[in-house]
């Protein structure tokens, strides 16, 4: 374990001190409840107040309460709770529709890691584990995540002439190239993905949204090459999609953006 912050521990020590009694405190009562220097709180509270973690109590001069910061922290923690809960849920009734190997996963960075999992029933089927993290542009999850975000968003994540891993030879690697693929995965609202993260299998997924309509996660389905073909992918893509908005619906998302 690395070594605490001083002035880390002491933020969030005021924080947590509103989580007693009916949530405002001034700043005297945080000198007199953490033993602190004014001098300190005084910094500490302006620096909370600027970043949105506190504001001014209504109607109580002097006095605090927590502010919207810790409400959308809080909120994304449950968010996140939720997502790998009920896209189990989700996945295993894909999984029993279409007989294959269901994920669902989030983008961290550029990579896409696997919060929920379902095995196909079938003799030859995908190897993979919820927790697995991979490079975004070889995934079809992962592409279809890239390309919900916005434009200055996605250069920060994957900036212009950075190099793209290949773990596969159908990878994207060429990062103009994977900005075509990208639009036009925009325009279709379902990625596929063909054997671009494993030589034997080919992935089609669609886009998972929250209450506010945001893109949070990607469900796809994962199909062994001797079970993909160009006949049975609209079937995919509809599957993958129902159980997206599915998903997103247990999310608290309404309507189709």
């Amino acid at each position: 374990m690395g070594r605490l912050v001083p002035a880390v521990t002491r933020a969030l020590d005021i924080l947590e001190l509103f989580l007693e009694g009916d949530g405002t405190l001034s700043a005297p009562d945080i000198v007199r409840r953490l033993q602190l220097p004014r001098t300190t709180v005084h910094e500490l509270v302006s620096t909370l107040t600027a970043r949105s973690y506190l504001v001014a109590a209504p109607g109580r001069p002097g006095y605090y309460r927590l502010g919207v910061r810790p409400y959308q922290l809080g909120s994304r923690y449950a968010e996140q709770l939720d997502l790998a809960a009920e896209g189990q849920q989700v996945a295993r009734t894909v999984a029993e529709t279409c007989e294959e190997t269901v994920h669902v996963a989030i983008l961290e960075e550029a990579d896409v890691i696997y919060v929920a999992k379902v095995d196909s029933t079938q003799a030859v089927r995908m190897v993979s584990a919820a927790g697995r993290r991979l490079p975004a542009h070889c995934t079809a999850v992962g592409k279809m995540l890239l390309a919900s975000l916005p434009e200055g968003e996605l250069a920060a994540r994957l900036p212009d002439g950075a190099p793209l891993r290949a773990m596969t030879d159908n990878s994207v690697t060429d990062p103009v190239r994977l900005r075509g693929v990208l639009s036009g995965i925009r325009e279709r609202g379902v990625a596929v993905e063909e054997s671009e993260s494993n030589p034997d299998v080919s992935c089609v997924a669609a886009p998972v949204r929250n209450r506010s309509g945001q893109v949070v996660a990607a469900l796809s389905i994962s199909v062994p090459l001797i079970r993909w073909s160009d006949e049975r992918l609209p079937e995919l893509e509809e599957l993958a999609a129902k159980g997206a908005a599915r998903l997103s619906e247990r999310l608290g998302h309404r309507g189709t953006r």
